[in-house]
């Protein structure tokens, strides 16, 4: 982190992203990347609409008589909500997957199932060990790097892709989009996809075997991205979350839940209490940021949000009182995990380090298959 804080003159990121670099103008490198990516792999108006009816019809033909056309993941939350009444309204069969962790909200799984059966969306759901996935999370606390989200994220992404893979389904749609969250420090959480890494902490601080945690080592990931392919249908639209939201509230009941991730418990704890107070990160400062470049909000707006507590401080002390005993930890030893050194993805082993991850990357992109990583 540089000596001197700073934060950029467009959005609001800043030197609390230790990575981040300014212009001569004051405008940082997320900024920048930002405009680069909408320029890239964001489509509007007609030659959004052209783009997404191609793939749409690829998608279709896919199918071959199958039930489903299409896997789409769903949280309760905004973005994969929306993408899940897009489909349909697009004329699509999708399978809804949902992975159980153990921290879904009350509201979260009545999002769920309100919305899915209002559009007559069939529903698989993966409910997690939960003993294997506590320890895989206590593990990620004790080794004091602020990626401890990555587990559920690895999860999800491993259910989606076996369900494709066992159903015959080729595409796989996401509900991630440029317009409003592109503005991710990498200092701030990675490793989401890298199995290496996951199975280097937990056997430096886990207890019990991974027997049945749904995963993808580096050939699986490399086999997915050969037979499977993914789109990010929200890349298509001109999307707008407040837009969203409003839709998805009149025509299908949904419910906000009051900030992004925050259809789950530990995600609003992690986000909104650890991740600010352990380490200085505030994740709002990403989503503001990205919601400033889109035009949905702005710099002033996302300035005052930042003076305010990232959510209720009474539902935080409820939470860290329910994170806690779920855990079954004290009080005392939450406090020590709080205050153990701060550690980076770069401490521990992942495939970012090995020659195999090296390889398999050079064999993508000269047979031109677009890389998961």
């Amino acid at each position: 982190m540089t000596e001197k804080y700073q934060m950029c003159n467009r959005c609001v990121m800043d030197t609390t992203d230790p990575d981040i670099q300014f212009d001569s103008r004051g405008i940082c490198n997320h900024c920048r990347q930002y405009d680069n990516a909408i320029k890239k792999f964001v489509f509007d108006g007609r030659e959004g609409k052209e783009k997404l009816s191609l793939i749409v019809n690829e998608i279709k033909r896919s199918a071959r008589g199958n039930e489903y056309d299409c896997v789409i993941g769903v949280s309760g939350g905004v973005d994969s909500s929306f993408v899940a009444y897009k489909v349909k309204e697009l004329g699509l069969h999708p399978l809804a997957v949902h992975l159980d962790n153990g921290w879904d909200s009350e509201l979260a799984v009545k999002n769920i199932e309100l919305f899915l059966k209002k559009l007559n969306i069939d529903l698989y759901t993966h409910v997690i060990d939960w003993e294997e996935f506590k320890d895989l999370q206590l593990s990620f606390l004790y080794a004091s790097t602020p990626d401890s989200e990555i587990p559920s994220d690895h999860a999800i992404n491993a259910i989606l892709h076996r369900i494709a893979h066992e159903k015959k389904i080729k595409y796989i749609i996401y509900g991630c989009n440029i317009r409003t969250e592109s503005h991710l420090p990498k200092a701030w959480s990675q490793g989401h996809l890298d199995w290496k890494y996951i199975k280097t902490v937990h056997k430096k601080f886990g207890h019990l075997p991974l027997k049945t945690f749904p995963h993808m080592n580096l050939l699986a990931l490399s086999w997915y991205s050969v037979t499977q392919k993914t789109f990010n249908v929200l890349n298509y639209l001109e999307y707008s979350k407040k837009d969203a939201i409003k839709i998805l509230e009149n025509e299908v009941g949904w419910k906000y839940y009051g900030g992004k991730h925050f259809e789950s418990i530990y995600t609003r704890f992690y986000q909104g209490y650890i991740l600010p107070k352990k380490f200085g990160y505030d994740k709002r400062r990403t989503h503001l940021s990205s919601l400033i470049c889109s035009g949905e909000i702005s710099r002033q707006e996302a300035l005052e949000e930042l003076k305010r507590e990232p959510y209720p401080q009474e539902l935080q002390n409820q939470d860290k009182e329910y994170v806690i005993k779920k855990f079954g930890l004290s009080e005392e030893e939450f406090g020590r995990i709080m205050n153990l050194p701060i550690k980076k993805f770069e401490d521990f082993s992942s495939y970012e380090t090995s020659l195999l991850y090296k390889g398999m990357r050079i064999l993508l992109r000269t047979f031109k298959i677009r890389s998961p990583w």
